[in-house]
């Protein structure tokens, strides 16, 4: 990350001055005015504001607190560990961690050169992420945005190691310096900002870590990663070999738990990657069957026409 923001992130607060000096423990009142240690975004955001950052403060053990806002902590130096739910989670240089409503966090000391960086947001300020997302019927980004969401079926945070991932660390830095300084629209630059780092978040869904308090949930995850990263090929019987399961026990278990059969969420994920295909490239319709798993051209026109309720081709016109 730039020098000069590590630096301005790096300055002693004056909270963390008072700890330096002898206070014990985190001051309540700087978060929240209610008996239980809920910080709240009243405290941390401007009036009329859905985002805004703030350094992470060091020096002291963080109790156990939840949020009634949505979390985002960037590592930009050093780590901190966090005790999420119960889970130790290490965040590290150039890690995200994601934190939705209902996550109970605890977050040991950090020293001076352990600098981070936390995003305090409304969950309103993602709808130009979600809607940037696509509105096609996405099962990865569905679990994604309930992972966010204050719904307690989902995952409770998503940690993101992708440090070593260019794009993700150049559009945090582009979020952290257009909030540190004084640009007009920065919301809306912001907004625009964090639908791009979900867009590139998405294709690396082999770099997410989370807690899934459930059996259940667990399982509907890795059916879903692995439909997202084995679309064109992926076959149930080698899913149920890589878990070590019962092919006709995992077959019901996915009709059980998301509504749809297997060949139901493959070919969902197939048309979604088709349609990508034909509004953002030239190749042709045929490739594009073959791209995404469909030998049989004619096949692949039904069934397009059947979820679209137009050709492929009248598809890719229709925005042309």
């Amino acid at each position: 990350m730039n020098q000069e923001i590590i630096d301005r992130l790096g300055v002693i607060t004056d909270e963390e001055r008072e700890i330096i000096n002898g206070r014990t423990e985190i001051d309540r009142n700087r978060y929240t005015e209610g008996r239980d240690l809920v910080i709240d975004s009243k405290k941390m955001l401007e009036h009329g504001k859905m985002i805004s950052i703030r350094p992470h403060t060091r020096f002291v053990h963080f109790p156990k607190h939840k949020h009634n806002y949505i979390e985002v902590i960037y590592m930009c130096r050093g780590e901190t560990v966090h005790i999420i739910d119960g889970e130790k989670v290490i965040l590290k240089t150039g890690e995200l961690l994601f934190l939705n409503q209902h996550a109970t966090q605890e977050i040991l000391p950090a020293g001076e050169e352990d600098i981070g960086v936390n995003f305090i947001i409304l969950p309103e300020f993602f709808d130009t992420a979600f809607e940037m997302m696509g509105e096609e019927e996405n099962l990865l980004r569905d679990f994604l945005v309930g992972c966010l969401c204050f719904d307690p079926r989902y995952a409770s945070y998503l940690h993101f190691q992708v440090a070593d991932v260019l794009p993700v660390q150049n559009l945090v830095e582009n979020m952290v310096w257009t909030l540190l300084g004084d640009q007009p629209n920065k919301r809306r630059i912001n907004q625009i900002t964090m639908g791009l780092l979900f867009l590139q978040l998405m294709h690396y869904t082999d770099k997410i870590s989370h807690t899934l308090e459930s059996f259940e949930q667990k399982l509907i995850f890795q059916v879903l990663t692995y439909i997202n990263e084995n679309y064109k090929n992926g076959e149930l019987t080698e899913l149920a070999a890589l878990l070590n399961y019962n092919i006709y026990w995992l077959s019901r278990a996915v009709k059980r738990l998301t509504g749809r059969t297997y060949k139901e969420l493959l070919q969902i994920k197939r048309l979604n990657q088709a349609s990508f295909l034909l509004l953002n490239t030239r190749i042709s319709v045929t490739d594009i069957s073959i791209a995404v798993g469909y030998d049989n051209t004619s096949y692949f026109h039904r069934i397009f026409r059947s979820y679209y309720g137009m050709s492929p081709k009248e598809y890719r016109d229709s925005v042309s």
